[in-house]
């Protein structure tokens, strides 16, 4: 019966070209512009550990605050806090977090100097985040203790200076120091690079610089504190330290740490002893307000500071209505298209057509226009996209359609043409043939 009901509905379509057209085309335009911001929107508040993201944690705690201003705890930790808790060692994995601009040279290749940006971080950062590797590997637990000079590099900075070849044991001059690159990363990047974020309510950051480029150059956690001596750009103080770019003694927030955690057990024996260390701060008089120690999981960690662009947030809400306003003209084009074909609904009535069969007839010509617009709609959809990566932000490479969202595009489509349809189709099926009959 559905064969008979599609052959019905491309008869009907191709009678009515006009109407036709212009259902398909407020579909598609709707779609298309609903599905852009959509995927947009998908990509940049997708997981960016999928697998992984349910064991990843942040922890916080307030040294920072002097009174009840600030309802949250700062989005780093001082020296002192981040070193307690990693010491402690009481996660599977551990690693603190720091980044920095840096004057960067491989003197045996003829490169000139350039600046970007390095990580100090521990070695279970490479496992605890799945980081992939190219060539070689990370450094050991063993070089992190000693300070060693060692160096993991990126892809693109592997790239650029030894034409993407196995630089393993080549050197590169960081500031005055020089270091024995162990391992050169194959490509990564994070979306968004959650590793380094931070911002969220405490101070209203560029979200933008969320889904730039991972850090270039990774070293030690101590290694980066020796190689760069006090010159860290981003640090939050209640006032300036003593000696300037000294931050290890003093209440200044400048560090990160992520822990991993496999069970359930695991984290909330860790939620404790956080809560737990920020009450024994409070007894030495370091943190006036222990309510504010906090363990967040990556994905409520990436909630809280607000990732996805308010811009795009926006958009999407505004291509939605869009989409509602299409699927309103789409209702009025089809009841005007079903009752004007009132003279034929009622001979087949008359002949014996149920009132229910008539409803499905109609709804299956609904759903083969809302297949049309989804095909002109995708087409829409990679038009938009492909507008988007021509924007100037950071993210816009990428943007790409995903098989998800290409498998949602047409579930929209049809989805959208049913629930336009359904009015029209139940009108239609209420015709009394008795009405239309006189009139023929």
């Amino acid at each position: 019966m559905f064969a008979y009901y599609l052959k019905l509905a491309l008869r009907s379509l191709r009678r009515h070209p006009v109407l036709t057209v212009l259902m398909v085309l407020s579909i598609a335009v709707g779609i298309g512009a609903a599905m852009t911001t959509l995927t947009v929107m998908h990509l940049l508040s997708g997981d960016p550990l999928p697998g992984r993201s349910q064991h990843i944690f942040y922890p916080q705690v307030d040294a920072l605050s002097t009174d009840r201003a600030r309802r949250q705890p700062p989005d780093m930790l001082d020296y002192t806090s981040a070193m307690d808790l990693w010491r402690a060692q009481r996660a599977d994995r551990q690693a603190l977090v720091n980044d920095s601009r840096i004057k960067l040279q491989a003197p045996d290749t003829g490169h000139p100097s350039l600046m970007t940006t390095m990580l100090s971080t521990h070695a279970d950062f490479f496992p605890m985040f799945a980081v992939p590797f190219a060539f070689g590997g990370a450094w050991t637990a063993e070089d992190d203790e000693r300070h060693a000079r060692v160096a993991v590099i990126s892809a693109d900075l592997n790239e650029k200076l030894f034409g993407g070849d196995n630089s393993v044991g080549r050197t590169l001059r960081i500031r005055d120091a020089e270091v024995r690159i162990v391992g050169v990363l194959a490509p990564w990047r994070p979306s968004p690079q959650f590793h380094t974020l931070a911002g969220g309510n405490f101070s209203q950051g560029d979200t933008a610089s969320f889904y730039d480029t991972p850090e270039d150059v990774m070293v030690p956690f101590q290694t980066g504190l020796e190689i760069n001596d006090g010159h860290f750009a981003q640090f939050t103080c209640n006032a300036l330290p003593a000696t300037p770019g000294s931050l290890q003694n003093t209440d200044c927030v400048w560090l990160q740490l992520w822990v991993e955690l496999d069970s359930n057990a695991k984290v909330a024996d860790y939620r404790r002893f956080v809560t737990d260390y920020a009450a024994q701060q409070k007894a030495l008089g370091r943190m006036p307000f222990p309510e504010n120690a906090r363990l967040l999981s990556l994905m409520e960690w990436l909630d809280y500071n607000r990732v996805v662009p308010r811009d795009v947030r926006l958009q999407s809400w505004l291509a939605l209505a869009f989409l509602l306003v299409c699927l309103f003209n789409t209702v009025g084009l089809l009841l005007a298209k079903f009752m004007r074909r009132g003279g034929e609904i009622g001979v087949r009535r008359a002949l014996g057509a149920s009132r229910r069969s008539i409803f499905a007839q109609c709804l299956t010509e609904a759903g083969l226009t809302g297949v049309i617009g989804g095909a002109f709609g995708l087409l829409l959809t990679l038009l938009g996209l492909w507008a988007v990566r021509r924007q100037p932000v950071e993210y816009a490479d990428l943007i790409h359609l995903d098989m998800p969202m290409f498998v949602a595009t047409f579930a929209l489509a049809l989805a959208a043409s049913g629930i336009a349809g359904l009015f029209p189709a139940l009108r239609a099926s209420r015709i009394a043939p008795a009405m239309q009959l006189k009139t023929l």
